[in-house]
């Protein structure tokens, strides 16, 4: 029984890709934009509106996924617009040339939870040079690409109830990978 779900799911997956890829996705298993995302003002248009595709795994569940590759002709370069809306998917990717400004927007939740930072797991290919909170609860992130290196970093937006105690738990993850550009020669 085991081998048939094994067999659709893997189906289900190539069948999945295939369709992103034939109608021109974005940036590693995305699919048709939502128009959720602006476009970057002056570079190449950021696909960022579509959630992950999940890759097919050999791995045993709870371990680690392999990572999938992404075709470095559908990275946004110069300024990109990434915004977040209540009931989007909790982990979006994106993928940028080097130098490349990211402006996070990230909606008031519906829940109780506010948004309250923002932190990058590798400041040495995404820096958050910038985090502010508007009194509606829209939260803002200014994120910086590497300028040179190519990497892969997960910027973790944290969110908290302000009345309960503890800390503030991951509500959202972006994870960013910088794609540098091909070498002549």
């Amino acid at each position: 029984m085991r081998w048939w779900v094994t067999g659709w799911a893997v189906l289900g997956v190539v069948a999945l890709t295939a369709c992103g890829a034939s109608s021109g996705g974005g940036a590693a298993g995305t699919g048709p934009p939502s128009g959720r995302t602006a476009g970057p003002s002056g570079g190449t248009p950021a696909h960022t509106s579509a959630a992950p595709v999940p890759a097919p795994s050999s791995a045993a569940p709870g371990g680690p996924a392999p990572s999938a590759s992404v075709p470095a002709g559908n990275c946004a370069a110069g300024r990109t617009r990434v915004t977040v809306s209540p009931g989007d998917a909790p982990v979006r990717r994106l993928c940028v040339r080097p130098g490349a400004e990211v402006s996070l927007v990230l909606r008031p939740r519906v829940d109780d939870r506010r948004w309250t930072a923002a932190r990058s797991s590798a400041p040495v290919f995404v820096l958050l040079s910038g985090w502010r909170v508007d009194a509606d609860g829209t939260a803002h992130a200014s994120l910086r690409c590497a300028g040179t290196r190519g990497g892969t970093a997960e910027v973790g937006v944290l969110a908290k109830a302000p009345d309960v105690a503890g800390a503030a738990g991951v509500a959202f993850t972006l994870e960013v990978t910088v794609v540098p550009y091909g070498r002549e020669g």
